[in-house]
């Protein structure tokens, strides 16, 4: 078999985007507008809605006189996502894709020959894909066939699965309208006035006399009609995006409302990750707000993860300590995919506690002191001594054992102690604590350091490494420091 197609078929795809990250509202009758007002129609509904008597092209307000009837806006980028979403899932079965949407329907034509060995005969396939979908959030019919257009034509057609055998392209397409073929309104005319009502009946006509009397065009249709229209395969080249987008047709403020849609996100971003082999390692929250603001939150783990309630805890902490300023209009969550690295323990090294625990422990923590509190020391590219800020924490991927050497620790005084200091020469020679006169025996230096002459945070400081003693004997090593800017003398450290 040279040729085997899968049409993937998303009918009523708006209402279908709205619905995939709300569950509350499937078991609900719901209809999709679009235009703008007064002149809004329903361009998508659930079966739900059909059922209670919505129809296409029905305008807002005959939707507006159903009883229990759900209305909601169409929205572009819900179904931009949405689609991203549904063409990842359809790229687990086959790489090659072409896209094939019509109208409010989003479909996509896999070539899937070759297959067979990786998810066996053509039913088995479909049938897996269509479950996997569903799962996803989608309802689709999937239609295989040896024809392009064939399986295209008979995937709209149809509910559920359908498999065509080759040779039998012509009997399975011949019961379904002549609507089919997407033929401009003046050629369906023509046909109705002809009684053609069917792809078999248009097959079933004279080759050279339909050609004479439409032109060389209708060829092509009866050669579709047939299933014998041949393709040249488009493939699509897809950017992998771990994205999800939800519109709210009213203000939500509400935080556990969004966070029930952020865990319906979070449970699509992990599995797509997963999929590749990937773990979530940073998440953006951007939520457009009442008034035109926006307010965005970014949520780094120390390690890319994958684990749901983890990333769903993360998010509620921080959503909790920056809550919006105003209601939510819609709400996007985005994430950067990251390899999750192991790290190699030795034999008796303890083990340590799960970077997750972690994460968690120091959300709560920026909640109460606040966020520039919490985190790792990160020395600065200055000279200042002592300068550092607060970076944020990350676990390290190995574990590496050096040699313990013998060094001397210098322990720094926090806040530096006040002394006065007696010169003689232009060097230290004694220094009183407050409560000990210490006489000076050596002193190395002075180094002198300065800087940042141009702002408020200029310093201009003059060091002295010195050794002591006080009168009962006791001897120390520390470090004096001379602020020449405020000539005042600190007992900056203490050698051990």
């Amino acid at each position: 078999m040279s040729t085997l197609y899968a049409c993937v078929r998303a009918g009523e795809f708006p209402a279908q985007a709205l619905l995939r990250l709300r569950p509350d509202l499937q078991s609900e009758p719901v209809v999709v507008l679009e235009g703008r007002a007064p002149h809004e129609f329903v361009c998508a509904m659930n079966t739900h809605a059909f059922r209670r008597g919505a129809t296409l092209g029905m305008m807002r307000l005959d939707a507006e006189g159903i009883a229990g009837l759900r209305i909601l806006g169409r929205s572009a980028e819900t179904e931009a996502t949405a689609r991203t979403v549904l063409l990842e899932y359809a790229a687990r079965f086959a790489p090659r894709i072409e896209e094939a949407s019509e109208g409010t329907a989003c479909g996509f034509v896999l070539d899937i020959a070759g297959t067979e060995r990786l998810f066996g005969p053509p039913a088995k396939l479909a049938e897996r894909l269509r479950v996997e979908l569903a799962a996803a959030g989608f309802r689709v019919s999937i239609a295989v066939s040896v024809n392009y257009d064939t399986a295209r034509m008979k995937a709209a057609a149809t509910r559920g699965v359908s498999i065509v055998p080759e040779g039998a392209e012509a009997v399975a397409l011949a019961k379904l309208p002549i609507s089919a073929l997407n033929l401009k309104e003046e050629h369906l005319d023509t046909f109705a006035i002809w009684g053609i009502r069917t792809l078999g009946e248009l097959a079933a006509l004279p080759e050279v006399e339909l050609i004479s009397r439409l032109g060389q065009q209708a060829r092509r249709w009866r050669d579709a009609a047939l299933g014998e229209l041949p393709h040249m395969f488009q493939p699509l080249e897809p950017v992998f995006t771990l994205k999800e987008f939800c519109a709210f047709e009213t203000p939500v403020e509400q935080i556990d409302s969004l966070l029930f849609i952020g865990a319906r996100m979070i449970d699509s971003l992990v599995a797509r990750a997963t999929d590749r082999a990937l773990s979530l390692a940073q998440l953006t929250a951007h939520m457009k707000l009442e008034g035109g603001s926006v307010h965005e939150r970014v949520l780094r783990p120390a390690i890319p993860s994958t684990d749901r309630k983890f990333l769903l805890k993360l998010l509620q902490l921080e959503i909790a300590a920056h809550p919006p300023q105003a209601a939510v209009h819609s709400f996007e969550l985005s994430a950067e995919a990251g390899h999750c690295s192991t790290m190699q323990l030795g034999l008796f090294t303890p083990q340590t506690p799960e970077p997750s625990r972690l994460d968690v422990t120091l959300a709560r923590i920026k909640a109460i002191v606040g966020e520039d509190r919490v985190g790792a020391p990160m020395l600065e590219d200055t000279h200042r001594p002592g300068s550092f800020r607060v970076g944020a924490l990350a676990a390290e991927g190995s574990v590496c054992d050096e040699p313990q050497t013998q060094r001397m620790v210098l322990r720094r005084m926090r806040p530096p102690l006040p002394v006065r200091v007696t010169m003689r020469d232009f060097q230290p020679t004694a220094f009183r604590d407050g409560v000990s006169l210490f006489e000076i025996t050596v002193a190395y230096g002075p180094w002198r350091t300065s800087g940042c002459w141009w702002s408020a945070g200029e310093w201009n400081l003059e060091e002295w490494d010195v050794l002591a003693e006080r009168s009962d004997g006791l001897s120390i090593a520390c470090l004096l420091v001379c602020d020449q800017a405020r000539n005042q003398w600190q007992l900056e450290a203490v050698y051990d």
